[in-house]
């Protein structure tokens, strides 16, 4: 089947900088859009960005001009490059991606695990 693979996420300071890391693997004939999410304790997750396979992106207002979203379509990877980090980016940051399956020529949407980005005060 097709899972995506998360890394990066931690605990940093109030200003500080964090790279999101996320991998698509298995049956997959080519990955479409990419993004990141995030869900907050007692909130609903929203999206934080997403790039598409010809590298058109999109962002949250609350990101623009500190999140940079990008791609390795080579490596069927995206990340998230997140500066000057705030105590309300608090979250489980969550990779989804569109891919198309090998052979079934199947589209499906796949979520990664998620990982958990602390920031302190």
């Amino acid at each position: 089947q097709v899972q995506l693979v998360e890394s990066g996420g931690g605990l940093v300071q109030a200003g500080g900088s964090l790279r999101l890391s996320c991998t698509a693997s298995g049956s997959i004939l080519s990955v479409n859009d990419m993004g990141w999410y995030r869900q907050a304790p007692g909130k609903q997750r929203e999206l934080v960005a997403s790039i598409t396979s010809g590298d058109n992106t999109n962002y949250a207002e609350f990101v623009k001009g500190r999140f940079t979203i990008s791609r390795d379509n080579a490596k069927n990877t995206v990340y998230l490059q997140m500066n000057s980090l705030k105590p309300e980016d608090t979250a489980v940051y969550y990779c989804n991606a569109a891919v198309v399956i090998r052979l079934t020529y199947n589209d499906l949407s796949v979520w990664g695990q998620g990982t958990l980005v602390t920031v302190s005060s």
